[in-house]
């Protein structure tokens, strides 16, 4: 596995790569960093090749100028730049929770561009009165107590009990993954999510092989909210992880890789109804 800098219009993007083959776009959470996908870049199945960055203002990767003005559209213009950058001409592009987000922008701005989708531990919807104002609650804690006082906040919801209980370690991994990051990239982020667009709209005219995955230990993104998903976008895969919460990923890796690679395969069974690798 290489940590490498790709050098782009507006700014340089840390990323992480394994394996050779199929290409697949990994876009971390909120407020962690590529290495969040450190499970699946260390165990990359044959014939795949995988693309960890960190998203603009997290882990390794600039700001790129004015921060303050960051979207989720901000976010899938930079991914689709390393994209081309790595003459990666299409790719399985994986989001959980905040990558969620930003691969559904990724899917309004250039569909051509997906040859899987996978969408986990997210939503398509804005956020409510109640969620804007819990960003804004978490601004304030970020002012106060700085990346530390978000690990605080979020720690507790972001891994599931089982996890909890039976892997201890990886509360503080994740503690040390937020930590790692600016306040400016965490604020950034916070905004963006707080201000991205309604995806309802989106999903029934996804015609990419899309696969949804969630932990069905999550209480941020819990499953019924995933389900919907799932019956909103046509054809579409539903892998619920047991003993996982919001993280699914890390917490169980070796399931989350396998509904990876099964999105793969179904793009090489639909054949035409796929953009080509």
């Amino acid at each position: 596995m290489l940590s490498k800098l790709a050098h782009l219009s507006t700014q340089s993007i840390r990323y992480l790569e394994a394996g050779t083959g199929r290409p697949a776009l990994l876009l971390h959470a909120f407020p962690l960093g590529a290495d969040q996908w450190l499970p699946q870049l260390l165990r990359v199945p044959p014939g795949w090749r995988f693309v960890a960055p960190d998203l603009r203002g997290f882990g390794g990767t600039d700001p790129g100028g004015a921060i303050g003005g960051i979207t989720m559209d901000t976010y899938a213009a930079d991914m689709l730049e390393l994209m081309a950058h790595l003459e990666i001409p299409t790719a399985v592009v994986a989001g959980l929770s905040m990558g969620g987000y930003v691969a559904m922008a990724i899917a309004r701005r250039a569909p051509s561009k997906l040859s899987g989708l996978v969408l986990a531990d997210t939503r398509a919807s804005a956020d409510t009165a109640d969620g804007r104002a819990a960003r804004d609650k978490m601004l304030a804690i970020l002012e106060r107590d700085g990346p530390l006082g978000v690990g605080r906040e979020m720690l507790p919801k972001l891994l599931g009990a089982t996890t909890r209980r039976e892997q201890p370690d990886l509360v503080d991994a994740i503690r040390r993954l937020i930590e790692a990051n600016t306040p400016d990239g965490i604020a950034a982020a916070i905004r963006a999510m707080k201000d991205r667009p309604d995806s309802t709209l989106l999903l029934p005219t996804l015609t990419c092989p899309t696969t949804i995955v969630c932990g069905a230990e999550d209480i941020i993104t819990v499953p019924a909210e995933c389900e919907s998903l799932h019956r909103t976008i046509p054809g579409s895969r539903y892998v619920l992880i047991p003993d996982a919460g919001h993280l699914s990923n890390v917490e169980a890796p070796a399931a989350f890789t396998e509904a990876l690679i099964q999105a793969g395969a179904a793009c090489s069974v639909l054949g035409a109804g796929c953009a080509e690798p």
